[in-house]
């Protein structure tokens, strides 16, 4: 998921994408436990995703109040 992406989406958009990867986060952690995850690098991916959100959304609300 690229920045450019995320800019471009609304407010709602992106708290709805969040949800998504914290889920995907979650089932994640799972199968980490019970050892049946296979893609490893996904577990970084979604974290990163998750903040790149994260940081996108904290600069559009500072925008929308100045």
């Amino acid at each position: 998921m690229k920045a450019s992406d995320l800019t471009t989406k609304t407010q709602d958009e992106l708290t709805a994408d969040l949800g998504k990867l914290k889920k995907e986060q979650f089932n994640l952690r799972f199968q980490r436990a019970t050892g049946q995850l296979e893609n490893t690098s996904r577990v970084k991916e979604v974290r990163r995703d998750i903040a790149r959100i994260k940081t996108i959304a904290r600069q559009k609300a500072g925008t929308a109040k100045a």
